[in-house]
């Protein structure tokens, strides 16, 4: 449980460095980095897929086909509604939407795979919700501001980036279920190499829209600089820095969280995402939080130290305890 709750606090780490790249590179297109994020992963996944080839080799045709859906829907569609939710909506809305994923996964799993797992009981699990819930309410108390300053005019905006955000927090809730269900089907699998099949299997997609997004802005007349903008060795290193700590590193320690832990408890633990990327963007600005923000991020830090605690029982009990 412990081994598994560390792993999933290091990809937490990992992953808030996604989060400082639209701070060094503000005036980059959210999707170029999107693809440029993926297709960094895909080229660095090949040497380590060299590396690994004899494991790779294992991996049948319907598993390299689960990874193909795990990259097309947990790396690229995710991005790209997420990326679209804030070119409508602005980066609040998406924000607090996006901040209910650690709540949406646990429910969905402790419903979903109850018979795998093993149910975390509802009455034990409600107060760990309860402490995330606040905690994401507090440390988005900006957003909340802001939402309340929405004008009639924008309402349509609003309207279809939070379809979007929606549709990212979908994307994200099926792929730790999947890809948790995949591991536990294949207890002898390396989470290293379902990462780096992953990379392989997100390069040609992360290729392809490289490739379309660059004709559609010269389709357009856009002015900026393609393929790498007015900063291209920032926005390479960047990207490069990206793919290899926060998606290959990043999904090779979620993978082994999943090996570990129930899925209801591992979706909790994204919150850790949340509280790493806080903590960057703070030291980025050089500034303290605000006592609510630090508030929530108490509140966020007890419900992870509740949930922890909990063991899953086997459904049948689980239930009639309840």
């Amino acid at each position: 449980m412990w081994t598994g709750t560390l792993y999933a606090l290091a990809a937490g780490l990992m992953w808030g460095l996604v989060f400082i790249s639209p701070l060094l590179l503000p005036d980059y297109p959210a999707a170029l980095q999107s693809v440029g994020r993926y297709l960094a992963f895909g080229l660095i996944a090949l040497p380590l897929a060299w590396m690994d080839r004899a494991a790779l080799r294992q991996l049948g045709r319907a598993d390299w086909l689960e990874a193909l859906k795990l990259a097309a829907v947990g790396n690229l569609l995710y991005y790209l509604c997420l990326a679209s939710a804030i070119q409508l909506a602005g980066a609040p809305l998406p924000t607090m939407i996006i901040g209910t994923l650690p709540v949406v996964i646990a429910i969905s799993a402790n419903l979903r795979d109850a018979r795998r797992d093993g149910q975390l009981p509802w009455l034990m699990l409600a107060p760990s919700l309860a402490l995330i819930g606040a905690g994401i309410l507090c440390v988005n108390q900006a957003e909340l501001e802001t939402l309340g300053r929405i004008t009639q005019g924008e309402l349509a905006h609003y309207a279809r980036g939070a379809l979007f955000a929606v549709g990212a927090v979908a994307c994200w809730t099926w792929y730790p279920l999947r890809n948790a269900g995949w591991l536990r089907r294949h207890p002898e699998r390396s989470p290293r190499t379902w990462a780096t099949a992953q990379g392989i299997a997100t390069l040609p997609l992360a290729l392809a829209g490289y490739l379309l997004l660059w004709l559609f802005m010269g389709t357009r007349g856009s002015a900026f600089a393609m393929p790498f903008g007015p900063h291209p060795w920032l926005f390479v290193g960047l990207m490069a820095a990206i793919g290899l700590f926060a998606s290959w590193l990043g999904t090779l320690c979620w993978n082994a969280a999943s090996q570990r832990l129930p899925t209801a408890l591992s979706g909790q633990l994204i919150v850790f995402e949340t509280l790493a990327a806080m903590t960057y963007a703070f030291l980025l600005r050089g500034r303290l939080p605000a006592p609510l923000t630090l508030g929530g991020v108490a509140l966020l830090v007890m419900g992870v130290a509740w949930a922890v605690r909990i063991r899953p029982r086997p459904l049948a009990v689980a239930v009639g305890e309840e």
